[in-house]
């Protein structure tokens, strides 16, 4: 359930879907057995989450997904420049 801006400096609450700008993120779960994907033929289960910049937050930053982190939010033009645009 979103309640608030995924930025945790900021304390907006979620109201509306038209404010703000919604993320659909896929984040991978541990496999259910031992086997590697390679193995049994199916890529690793994903879970997808939903987070929520309201408006200040969203023309500042982006919210990502990294391997060691986790879901996180990012400067825009730090994501920008990591994606090679």
């Amino acid at each position: 359930m979103l309640s608030k801006c995924a930025n945790p400096r900021c304390t907006t609450p979620f109201r509306y879907l038209h404010e703000g700008k919604l993320f659909r993120v896929e984040i991978p779960t541990a496999l259910v057995n031992s086997k590697t994907p390679a193995e049994n033929g199916r890529k690793p289960p994903k879970r997808t989450e939903f987070f929520w910049l309201c408006n200040s937050c969203s023309a500042l930053m982006t919210v990502t997904y990294m391997k060691d982190v986790g879901v996180t939010t990012l400067p825009l033009a730090t994501h920008r420049a990591g994606a090679g645009l």
